[in-house]
């Protein structure tokens, strides 16, 4: 799957610093939720579907990934 994410309007945490050291999410036209490291802007995006989304991040409000 190839798709144009160059005009993507990223979102960082609120509760990131300005170092650029967070991941950056972006809710996409194609059903899609996108994350990037935003050290990396040109770099390779994750692809989720919104279901997929949703359910990592009430895994992660759950800490099912505290270690």
């Amino acid at each position: 799957m190839s798709i144009d994410l160059s005009d993507v309007r990223w979102c960082a945490s609120s509760y990131s610093t300005s170092g650029n050291e967070c991941v950056e999410v972006a809710h996409l036209d194609e059903d899609l939720v996108g994350v990037r490291d935003s050290k990396n802007p040109a770099g390779p995006a994750l692809l989720f579907a919104p279901a997929e989304w949703d359910a990592f991040t009430a895994g992660i409000a759950d800490g099912q990934f505290d270690r």
